[in-house]
């Protein structure tokens, strides 16, 4: 069950996310921030996706790791997938 507050939640995770992939798409390892502490809305998004996907996430990841996270859980939950 998903209602428009959750959407609106994780969509500044997911705008960072896309952002630092931008048109060159960098390695999420040399992120000048890739090693700081994720952000509250990556820890949102990735507890909604985790929820979902019944799966379990390290509660210290860094801004890098959680993106990883939410590419990988976004398609098994459906969240995030383009739907046009």
């Amino acid at each position: 069950m998903s209602d428009q507050r959750d959407n609106e939640t994780s969509e500044p995770a997911r705008r960072a996310c896309r952002a630092r992939r931008g048109p060159r798409r960098r390695a999420r390892a040399k992120w000048v921030a890739g090693d700081e502490p994720m952000t509250a809305a990556q820890r949102s998004h990735l507890g909604l996706l985790a929820r979902e996907a019944g799966a379990q996430l390290p509660a210290d990841l860094t801004e890098a790791q959680a993106c990883e996270h939410i590419d990988r859980l976004q398609p098994a939950t459906g969240r995030g997938v383009d739907q046009r």
